[in-house]
C-alpha cells in the first residue's frame, strides 16, 4: 500500500481528482454550515436574478439561491454514486466469486444472465427499473445499483478464473483449507485492486445516471435539490437565465471528471507490474 500510494502521488491528475472528491465530500457533510441560504426557500422578489454579491450563482425561477441548491445537490449525487455502487459490489462480487470458483452449471447460468443484462444499455435498464420502482432518490439508487451489478459479476468472475489456478491457491488447497477460506482469504484479497479501480470508475457513471434519472423526474423529487432536476428546470430558461444550467452542469462535469481521473491513477498505482 505504501508503494501504491507513492506511485499515486506522482500522478498529478489523480491527486487532483482525489482532492476534488475530498472537497466535495466535505461540502456535502458541511452543507448546512456552508450554504448561505435555505435551498428550498422561495423568494418571489428575486426570481431569476443574475449572479451578484448576495447570490453568487444567481437565483432560479422560484427565487431560490442556486449556490445553496448546488451545495445540497452534492449530497444527492455523492450518495447516489456511493450507495448504488455499494449495492452493485455487494451483489456482484459474491455472485461472480461463487460462479468462477465452483464452475459448472452455476457458472454457466450466472454468465448467461449477466450477458443478457449487459446486452441492455446501462441507462435504459436503469430508467426502466426506476420507473417500475417509482420516482425517488432511494429507488433511483437501487435501480442504478442493480443495473451496475453485472459489471462487477463479470469482472470478479474473470479475475477469479485467473487467480484460482495460481500456486499459492493450490498450496492453500493442498494443506486442507476449506473452499470458503480459500475464496475469501486467498482469492478475494488478490482481486481487490481491480475491483477498487472499477468501483471508482463506476461511481462516475452512477452519478451521471442519477442526474439523468432526476432530469427525467425519476430521481430526487423537487423541491429537494438535485443537479439533474436543476438542469431539467433550467432548460426552459436558457435564454434569459443561463446560470441556472451552467453551475449544476459544471458540478456534474467536475465530479465525474475527478472520479475518472482517480480511477485511472488507481489503475496504474495498483498494477503489480508497475515499476
Amino acid at each position: 500500500m505504501r508503494r501504491a500510494w507513492a506511485r499515486l502521488r506522482r500522478r498529478k491528475s489523480a491527486m487532483f481528482g482525489l482532492f476534488v472528491i475530498i472537497a466535495l465530500t466535505l461540502i456535502a457533510a458541511l452543507a448546512p454550515l456552508i450554504a448561505p441560504f435555505d435551498p428550498i426557500k422561495q423568494g418571489w422578489s428575486v426570481v431569476r436574478k443574475a449572479p451578484s454579491a448576495l447570490h453568487w450563482f444567481g437565483t432560479d425561477e422560484s427565487g431560490r439561491d442556486v449556490l445553496s441548491r448546488v451545495i445540497y445537490g452534492t449530497r444527492a449525487s455523492l450518495a447516489a454514486g456511493l450507495v448504488s455502487i455499494s449495492i452493485a459490489i455487494g451483489l456482484g462480487v459474491p455472485v461472480g466469486l461463487l460462479a468462477a470458483y465452483h464452475g459448472g452449471f452455476i457458472d454457466t447460468l450466472v454468465s448467461r444472465i449477466t450477458d443478457a443484462m449487459l446486452a441492455i444499455p446501462f441507462l435504459i435498464l436503469a430508467i426502466a427499473l426506476a420507473a417500475f420502482l417509482g420516482p425517488s432518490l432511494t429507488n433511483a439508487m437501487i435501480a442504478i445499483g442493480v443495473t451496475a451489478t453485472p459489471i462487477f459479476v463479470r469482472l470478479t468472475r474473470g479475475q477469479v478464473l485467473v487467480v484460482k489456478v495460481e500456486d499459492y491457491v493450490e498450496a492453500a488447497r493442498s494443506v486442507g483449507n476449506s473452499a470458503y477460506r480459500i475464496a475469501f482469504r486467498h482469492i478475494l484479497p488478490n482481486i481487490l485492486p481491480a475491483l477498487l479501480v472499477q468501483a471508482s470508475l463506476s461511481i462516475a457513471a452512477a452519478i451521471i445516471a442519477e442526474a439523468s434519472l432526476s432530469f427525467l423526474g425519476l430521481g430526487q423529487q423537487p423541491p429537494a435539490p438535485s443537479w439533474g432536476s436543476m438542469l431539467n428546470t433550467a432548460q426552459r430558461f436558457l435564454g434569459n437565465a443561463p446560470w441556472m444550467a451552467i453551475y449544476p452542469g459544471l458540478a456534474i462535469f467536475l465530479t465525474v471528471l475527478s472520479f475518472n481521473l482517480l480511477g485511472d491513477g488507481l489503475r496504474d498505482a495498483l498494477d503489480p507490474k508497475e515499476r
